[in-house]
């Protein structure tokens, strides 16, 4: 099929920068993600300028502290998205490999002793001062992009689980292993998740597909229930009551947060859980301001904006060129959406509280910028995106 490509005055200036204007054209799939997009970072602005403010106040001098840097990475990560989405998707499969290594060279030190930043326990970041890095955001992408591309090239060979679920759990293993190890088990079940999607979508056989996601729930369970800290947690969000000022105070907070909210909320900037009783109210706890500020009323808001992400994702994903380009689609929007529903179970006590922040929402520069730039690569996939009952382009057999 031949792509529709469009041409403009300044097309020489981003060959010269190594871009080239967008193949294809602004699909209604297109048109749609970006406006989700757009508007749940216009919440999240706002609303961490709420949550944030008395923190930042307390700790900084300032009430603008967090918002401040929150416009920055926004403004940063919209420059990404926009880059991201100029490249034609199918670029990022040279890159695969290579991105993927570079996430675990990074992830690997973050365990070096003065390079990486502890944080409340958990070593996850490196840098210095306010430029501070988390590998592990960007290993999600790094992997979805090998496994994408490792499992459109092998499409013939699904059955052969040599060639096509053992490199991917191999790679998938050695980012699970080191992710734990800062410790950090929430984005290892995000991670897991992800790559169980892409292996579904990508036609693998259900028997060594199912007897791999109950090995991988097993040991998920297993390490959830080892540490004793985790096991706290877990027990705090089932029976918060049981120890209200320690493991189960969180949960508590949050779910005062919410009932406080209603229907329609107590008013932009009025919330009371900021004020020092709901711990990390611009990051982990978003959402429980969000409900408490503008009610059941704006909660229900972000909810369907994430669902109505995840449906334009999918249609992405069955209009795509190409099996790399499905697969990419799938793994980007279960990224997502399996991120913002823990977010959210956490937020109102159905999942134990992980750390995980709200996709485009909560204070955060890696993730703000991590998931743009994939959501950029979504947009250049939606707009490339089949009409409607036009058959998938032919893959290419390629070198295994």
């Amino acid at each position: 099929m031949t792509a529709i490509v469009e041409s403009s005055p300044s097309a020489s200036v981003w060959a010269s920068l190594g871009l080239s204007r967008p193949t294809g054209r602004r699909t209604g799939l297109f048109l749609g993600l970006l406006s989700v997009v757009t508007l749940l970072c216009v919440i999240g602005l706002v609303m961490v300028v709420s949550a944030s403010s008395v923190v930042g106040l307390y700790q900084f001098g300032s009430t603008w502290y967090f918002a401040k840097r929150q416009l920055i990475w926004l403004a940063i990560s919209f420059a990404v998205m926009f880059i991201t989405m100029r490249i034609d998707y199918r670029f990022w499969r040279k890159l695969a490999t290579p991105i993927l290594l570079g996430s675990i060279g990074a992830l690997i030190l973050v365990l070096v002793p003065g390079i990486g930043v502890n944080v409340y326990g958990s070593t996850r970041w490196i840098g210095a001062g306010p430029i501070q890095i988390q590998p592990s955001e960007f290993a999600k992408f790094g992997l979805i992009l090998f496994c994408a591309d490792l499992l459109s090239r092998r499409v013939h060979k699904l059955g052969n689980w040599r060639l096509t679920l053992r490199p991917v759990l191999l790679m998938t293993g050695a980012v699970a292993f080191l992710l734990m190890l800062q410790p950090n088990l929430g984005t290892t079940l995000v991670t897991g998740a992800i790559v169980a999607a892409i292996l579904f979508v990508s036609g693998m056989p259900l028997l060594p597909l199912g007897v791999t996601a109950m090995t991988a729930g097993g040991l998920a369970t297993v390490l959830a229930f080892a540490a004793p800290y985790r096991r706290a947690r877990i027990v705090g969000s089932l029976r918060p009551w049981d120890d209200p000022l320690g493991d189960g105070y969180q949960t508590i907070q949050s779910m005062v947060s919410i009932a406080l909210g209603g229907l329609s909320g107590v008013g932009l900037g009025a919330s009371r859980a900021k004020w020092g009783f709901l711990p990390f109210a611009h990051t982990d706890f978003v959402f429980a301001i969000i409900a408490e500020e503008t009610g059941i009323y704006g909660a229900a808001l972000v909810i369907l904006l994430f669902v109505l992400l995840c449906v334009v994702g999918i249609l992405i994903a069955l209009r795509a060129q190409d099996r790399f380009g499905t697969l990419v689609a799938t793994g980007i929007t279960t990224w997502l959406a399996v991120q913002a529903f823990v977010n959210v179970g956490a937020a109102i006590a159905i999942l134990p509280v992980t750390g995980v922040p709200l996709p485009f929402v909560s204070f955060g520069g890696s993730s703000m910028v991590s998931t743009m730039a994939a959501t950029g690569v979504l947009l250049n996939i939606a707009r490339q995106a089949r009409p409607v009952g036009r058959q998938m382009a032919a893959e290419v057999p390629t070198s295994a």
